[in-house]
């Protein structure tokens, strides 16, 4: 976030006292009225201010996520499931969609977060909302949709493995660059912008751009293979991007062509990705962990492969989103990338193990308690 001189010292000034005006400010500063309120009035567009009062962004490091967030259902069977005939299970609904599955792990994490997101004008849309910011996030610009909320229904096996879903994502496919004004506004006040492939290409591609030109690094949440595949066309190097995070077969649907789930072959096909303006690719790989392949011009992409810490899995539902938020968490807090994608390991499998899609109880100390010095490992590649 690029603040001028004057910008910073009055942020100082308002940080010791939030109740000056615009007179005492301009008293304090040896300045005038009128160039004091063009200084405001710009600290507001930047997101540094947050209302008359005035009331400041966070000194936190703090982030927006631009994405989906839907009404969740989900169902698990009792027993191994046949398919083709009923099977006797459990049932649960929730708030969800991936931005906004991110945004409130990155909250409950302690990152100021702001969500973009499309809710409908219903009854769902409002318990979306609310629960949300129950938990800690700004909601203020979500964007109100001419269509339903949307919903995703996933069905479980007894193992908790996730068998198949169906997501009804009108409200963000619809969304358009004309319902996401605010976003260029939003950006001058963060750290760091995360994305959810359930944007169209288009969109997802006005997004970067205009991230890149505020200079807020964006990752890039690829969601399923189907999402991954109509994402592609958004990265073909004409915007640079921090960080993607597919797993093999999302992936293998961005490039359009098969990956075999080896690390050497997940490597080159990463590398791929890199000749496409992408910096960092973070590879999901499930109980093998995951696999981050880190751009070095000039030289071969440097590939760290990261374990996954044991767990016991009650539900996968929520874990890829969990990995991405802690990820962006830590490197917020000025982790390295292979700091980071150790803390988003151990955030997914403490998700595992919870029946919630994002664990109510999620906060720093229990990652911490969970993330050893030497747990999960890392093992560099040869180039």
């Amino acid at each position: 976030m690029g603040l001028t001189e004057r910008e910073r010292e009055i942020v100082a000034l308002l940080r010791t006292d939030p109740l000056l005006d615009a007179a005492a400010l301009a008293e304090r500063l040896g300045s005038t009225r009128a160039a004091v309120s063009v200084h405001l009035s710009n600290l507001t567009r930047k997101g540094v201010l947050l209302g008359r009062g005035y009331l400041l962004r966070p000194e936190a490091s703090s982030v927006l996520v631009v994405g989906g967030a839907v009404l969740d259902a989900k169902v698990r069977t009792r027993v191994p499931a046949v398919l083709g005939t009923s099977n006797p299970g459990t049932s649960t609904a929730t708030v969800g969609g991936v931005g906004r599955n991110i945004a409130e792990s990155l909250a409950r994490l302690g990152s100021p977060t702001m969500l973009v997101a499309p809710v409908g004008d219903d009854l769902q849309g409002r318990t979306v909302v609310a629960r949300t910011e129950a938990a800690g996030v700004d909601c203020r610009h979500v964007v109100t949709s001419p269509f339903p909320t949307g919903s995703y229904t996933a069905v479980l096996g007894d193992d908790g493995d996730l068998l198949v879903a169906v997501a009804d994502m009108r409200a963000t496919d619809e969304l358009t660059v004309a319902d996401l004004a605010v976003v260029p506004g939003l950006l001058g006040g963060v750290d760091r912008l995360v994305l959810d492939c359930n944007l169209h290409a288009d969109v997802l591609r006005w997004v970067l751009t205009t991230a890149a030109g505020a200079g807020v690094p964006a990752v890039v949440e690829t969601v399923s293979v189907a999402k991954a595949a109509d994402a592609a066309p958004a990265l073909d190097g004409s915007v640079p991007v921090h960080t993607v995070t597919p797993n093999v077969d999302e992936l293998a649907a961005m490039l359009r062509r098969p990956v075999d789930p080896d690390p050497a072959s997940v490597a080159a096909a990463a590398a791929e990705l890199h000749h496409r303006g992408v910096e960092h690719v973070w590879v999901r790989r499930g109980m093998h962990g995951s696999l981050l392949s880190v751009a070095r011009p000039g030289r071969p992409a440097r590939v760290v492969l990261v374990a996954a810490p044991p767990t016991t899995v009650e539900d996968v539902t929520g874990a890829g989103d969990a990995m991405t938020a802690g990820y962006v968490h830590a490197l917020l807090g000025g982790a390295d990338v292979v700091e980071a994608a150790r803390f988003g390991q151990v955030v997914a499998a403490l998700t595992c193990a919870s029946p919630d899609t994002v664990r109510a109880d999620l906060t720093p100390a229990l990652v911490a308690a969970h993330l050893t010095p030497d747990a999960p490992p890392t093992e560099e590649l040869s180039a």
